[in-house]
């Protein structure tokens, strides 16, 4: 087994409850962190044998782009995407992060994390 990550995508969003996030949005941090087989890739030195990092990347800005209004609900959409189109993801763990977050006080981020395993 081995690790993959993808670390600080930086994405301007608008998540959030409040009416202003979805007009005004704010800025994002998502960390990403997949597991899988990459034994064979090792070896073959073929992109179609491991976890495509670009893949991955897509896959966050696509979903980020979507408006919500918890992350949790953005963090299970990203990982739900990975576990549909990647098949030799085996784990994940996503971390998505409001940068500056308004919440009445000087907070350098509020973060949700979110982890999967696949069933099999």
């Amino acid at each position: 087994m081995g690790t993959i990550k993808v670390k600080n995508i930086r994405v301007y969003a608008y998540h959030g409850c409040l009416v202003e996030e979805g007009k005004i949005g704010s800025d994002y941090r998502v960390d990403l962190t997949v597991k899988a087989n990459l034994s064979k890739s090792s070896k073959t030195d073929n992109l179609a044998d491991t976890v495509d990092y670009v893949h991955l990347n897509s896959i966050v800005k696509e979903e980020m782009a979507i408006r919500s209004k918890l992350l949790e609900t953005v963090a299970k959409r990203i990982l739900d995407r990975i576990f549909n189109e990647i098949e030799l993801v085996q784990k994940g763990k996503v971390a998505v992060s409001k940068l500056n977050p308004p919440i009445g006080g000087n907070v350098a981020m509020v973060t949700i994390i979110v982890s999967k395993t696949r069933k099999g």
